[in-house]
């Protein structure tokens, strides 16, 4: 006899490979308990979610007490991304900071040097990043000082960025990640090309980058940063709310069109380097 979830638990289930918190992961989790078919075929996935229920509880009373210990730790969410740089210790990520980004962090020989997050900034074609070096990545992890913080500032990030100095400390890391419920699009460095690097970050995330421009007039400077599958739609909601009302057509250049400059309607996808023109009443 099958499971056979019905369709709350399916979304609930989804709820829970989407959270990005642990209070988040936690309702989900609670959620697929209370509508879970319960029968023989689903004692297995019955005892899974209970599991991880009390883990999840565990893990929630954790941060509680760190964030009534430790107010000050909070980290504004900037730019169009969030990228973690994370890492054994001495494995280059202060190093990688300050070349992808305006930051400049403590570099070291010594071990454990960052002790907090570490911030900056990557402009990538105009387009801002945030990127956060967090502190030596150890055994047990989210037993260590902030580490729950820190597991957090993970959890929410668009990306991870792993720098090693071999292969073999991927092991660990990808270990503590898993034990954590951390499952990111990740982005190993061992010391490549720091401009071909940049593009890799862009290329690995699920954004492109679309100009605006008026007529008669060159591209405007900084572009816009859209989530892949995003259309002329939403480049005019985030423009201005009335564009919508307002929207006549649009003429578009780059790849998402076979003529340069052709007429388009809001349902047209756009492709990163896109160039967009909108015609209003």
């Amino acid at each position: 006899m099958p499971v056979n979830p019905g369709i709350e638990y399916q979304i609930a289930e989804q709820e829970y490979h989407q959270a990005k918190t642990t209070s988040e992961k936690l309702k989900a989790l609670q959620r697929m308990f209370s509508t879970v078919p319960k029968h023989k075929s689903s004692e297995k996935l019955v005892q899974w979610i209970k599991d991880n229920i009390k883990k999840y509880k565990n893990l929630t009373e954790k941060e509680k007490k760190t964030k009534k210990g430790s107010s000050y730790l909070s980290i504004k969410k900037e730019g169009a991304a969030r990228i973690s740089i994370i890492g054994l210790t001495n494995s280059g990520k202060s190093i990688l900071l300050s070349k992808l980004t305006n930051a400049k962090p403590l570099i070291s020989d010594m071990e454990f040097t960052t002790k907090l997050p570490e911030i900056g900034i990557l402009d990538y074609k105009g387009i801002k990043l945030q990127i956060i070096e967090l502190p030596a990545i150890v055994k047990n992890y989210n037993e260590t000082k902030h580490g729950l913080f820190f597991l957090s500032l993970m959890r929410d990030s668009n990306m991870i960025i792993v720098t090693l100095r071999n292969k073999s400390e991927l092991e660990l890391i990808k270990k503590e990640l898993k034990e954590n419920d951390i499952d990111k699009n990740l982005l190993l460095y061992q010391g490549e090309d720091i401009n071909e690097f940049r593009n890799d970050i862009w290329k690995r995330l699920s954004l492109i980058k679309v100009y605006t421009k008026q007529p008669g007039k060159e591209k405007d400077y900084p572009p816009v940063a859209l989530n892949k599958g995003s259309k002329i739609r939403d480049i005019a909601e985030i423009i201005h709310k009335d564009f919508i009302k307002k929207f006549r057509f649009a003429r578009v250049w780059g790849s998402s069109t076979k003529h340069q400059g052709t007429r388009a309607g809001l349902d047209h996808l756009l492709n990163d380097e896109d160039v967009i023109e909108l015609h209003l009443e």
